[in-house]
């Protein structure tokens, strides 16, 4: 039967080490552990004290300082390999953790897995074909070299990027081997182990080239598994179940992620957060259990990716309050007001408020001043409103007890008008075209950062037609669309013919229409 070495890499929370080298040691398995030197002393005295009767556990005979990117990982990784090799014998897979990281599955179930073949589990891709790294440096992370910590010296790290860009310095890979790369979270075979420190013993060439690329701890391992152990007897994946995001972000679990965890492929999950107290007394008690039966479904891929592609926001099944429901509601209509001239508009959604007594809102997407209610903090900043803009909306319609509500949006938002016609709602929208002298167009080129107080007259001469030929084309854009409902006030029309469209998108009679339409300070600059 397999009995594992457990590999733990580990910077702070002694009690948790403590507790997670108890609870895997008592089911027979071993583990060696590599407390970051750049750690609390006190921090490892305590660890070192509350484990030294315990004979299944030992240490890295020598603590390195670890950080990010840097090969001191991968250093403090064999220290610790080096001392499980020798320490436990009777040890037949060796399995890299972190702190971080919480068993879902039973040790009956964990030795049973590994019993079934006899393979190594690790991530590796061909480093070069692969999609593996998202984003970032990809090649320069070998071809160059790196002895700085991008994240305590990031500005020195690229500059010597730069330098050796600039300089031509490239180096070569040693010829013999294929670069891979993957998860660090790995778990290999005794024989693997030993053959992988064998040949660092030959090959110091190998140690040398990787000492000095940037992330080695997601090569080096993935690498010298391809180069020394036969293709049919490596899987390709982590036995490790962790998630990233379109960002490269490891993704946290809570308490509300225990059923989930337990249902997918994989013996361990990374990363658990500090607070999930719950989530970790419920795994903490998992491993030592018998005859429990775990259904695997493993849609956690598929699930996490489902519910970020729709711009879910929040804990998995724990939505903000206003995430609940994404429609207006069928029954209710949503008035937009669209108008290149905002102070235009906003006397038009003032004069309506006094004559028809309808709820209306001025430029709650383009002006992060606009007078909203309190609706929990989802109104507090233009980002927001715009990423919950359905939910927000919603929450107004609720705010004033109405089934009816007016809304000022700048021409330029085709997308947010788009959106709002999808709902099930129903949506009018109304167009307020103004004329546009010489003046306001420049005065607008300065107000978006186009032309200065001192640009040149000749330069805005020259950028006068340009800006008018936008303003323009906001306006063709909406009219492209084919909008239900669609009306049009212009300023050069009489006020009976704006009447008309002022009555059928407000839905109200031509008499209050046409005393909306009659207000003379409307179109005045």
């Amino acid at each position: 039967m397999s009995r594992i070495a457990f590999i733990l890499l580990c910077h702070k929370d002694p009690e948790g080490v403590i507790a997670q080298a108890e609870r895997l040691t008592a089911a027979g398995d071993y583990m060696a552990i590599h407390f970051d030197a750049r750690a609390a002393r006190e921090d490892f005295a305590k660890i070192r004290a509350a484990l030294k009767d315990n004979p299944s556990v030992t240490f890295a005979r020598k603590r390195v300082k670890c950080g990010w990117g840097e090969w001191s990982l991968v250093q403090a990784t064999l220290n610790a390999v080096e001392s499980a090799v020798e320490a436990f014998p009777r040890a037949t897979h060796f399995y890299m953790l972190s702190g971080d990281c919480m068993v879902i599955k039973s040790a009956e179930y964990a030795h049973d897995f590994l019993d079934r073949e006899d393979v190594d589990y690790i991530e590796s891709y061909d480093f070069f074909t692969s999609d593996w790294i998202k984003t970032g440096m990809k090649e320069d992370r070998l071809i160059y070299r790196h002895l700085l910590n991008e994240r305590k010296h990031k500005w020195l790290f690229y500059k010597v990027l730069e330098a050796q860009r600039k300089l031509g310095l490239k180096r070569a890979i040693p010829a013999d081997i294929e670069v891979q790369i993957g998860s660090q979270w790995w778990c290999l075979r005794r024989r693997t182990v030993e053959w992988i420190l064998s040949f660092l013993r030959d090959r110091p060439d190998v140690v040398r080239f990787f000492r000095t690329t940037w992330i080695p701890d997601e090569t080096f391992f993935q690498t010298l598994v391809r180069h020394l152990v036969p293709e049919p007897e490596i899987r390709s994946r982590t036995l490790t179940f962790l998630l990233f995001t379109d960002y490269g972000m490891p993704v946290t679990f809570y308490n509300d992620h225990f059923d989930l965890l337990l249902s997918q492929d994989y013996l361990f999950a990374r990363k658990v957060s500090p607070d999930a107290t719950e989530l970790k007394a419920r795994l903490g008690r998992l491993y030592a259990t018998k005859g429990v039966y775990f259904p695997i479904s493993n849609e956690g891929r598929d699930l996490f990716k489902f519910l970020t592609g729709r711009g879910r926001i929040g804990r998995r099944f724990a939505p903000r309050f206003w995430e609940t429901e994404a429609s207006l509601g069928r029954e209710r209509e949503l008035m937009i007001v669209t108008c290149k001239k905002w102070h235009v508009a906003k006397r038009l959604v003032e004069r309506v408020r006094q004559v028809t007594n309808l709820p209306a809102i001025d430029y709650l997407f383009n002006e992060e001043t606009t007078p909203l209610p309190d609706l929990g903090g989802i109104e507090t900043t233009l980002e927001k409103r715009t990423r919950h803009r359905r939910a927000l909306v919603r929450m107004l319609f609720d705010y004033y007890e109405t089934n009816r509500l007016i809304i000022c949006m700048d021409t330029a938002n085709l997308d947010l008008m788009q959106d709002f016609y999808a709902d099930r709602s129903t949506t009018r929208l109304l167009e307020i075209e103004c004329d546009f002298s010489d003046d306001y167009l420049i005065g607008h080129a300065r107000r978006i950062g186009l032309a200065g107080e001192r640009t040149p007259p000749d330069t805005l001469a020259r950028l006068l037609p340009t800006v008018r030929y936008d303003v323009k084309f906001e306006s063709d854009r909406i009219r492209d669309a084919a909008f239900g409902g669609y009306q049009r006030l212009r300023e050069s029309a009489s006020v009976d013919e704006n009447t008309y469209p002022l009555a059928q998108f407000l839905d109200v009679s031509e008499h209050k229409a046409r005393e909306i339409a009659a207000t003379e300070y409307l179109f005045v600059d």
